[in-house]
This record gives structure tokens, C-alpha cells and sequence, in this order.
């Protein structure tokens, strides 16, 4: 039983991160952070911020 519980919190929590990077991905945000020089797809979006 306690193994369906945190299985359930984890499989929400894992939700929501997926929501929230969806929403910010819709907004144009970049999950990189935008240091341009470490990450290769964001050279492109650092301008659109």
C-alpha cells in the first residue's frame, strides 16, 4: 500500500514538471537557462527573451 502512495505522488509530481515545461515552451521560454555558450539550442532564443 505504501508503495502505490509514493509511487502516485512521484507519477503526479513527474506531471507537473512536464505541464510546467510545456507551458514555458509555449511562452518561447528556454529550459536552458539561455547561457548561450553551454547550450547549443539556445543560441537561437536568447535574442527573444
Amino acid at each position: 500500500m505504501g508503495t502505490a502512495i509514493v509511487f502516485i505522488v512521484l507519477l503526479l509530481i513527474v506531471c507537473a514538471i512536464i505541464k510546467k515545461m510545456a507551458k514555458d515552451k509555449a511562452k518561447g521560454k528556454s529550459s536552458c537557462g539561455c547561457s548561450c555558450g553551454s547550450c547549443s539550442g539556445c543560441n537561437d532564443s536568447c535574442g527573444k527573451q
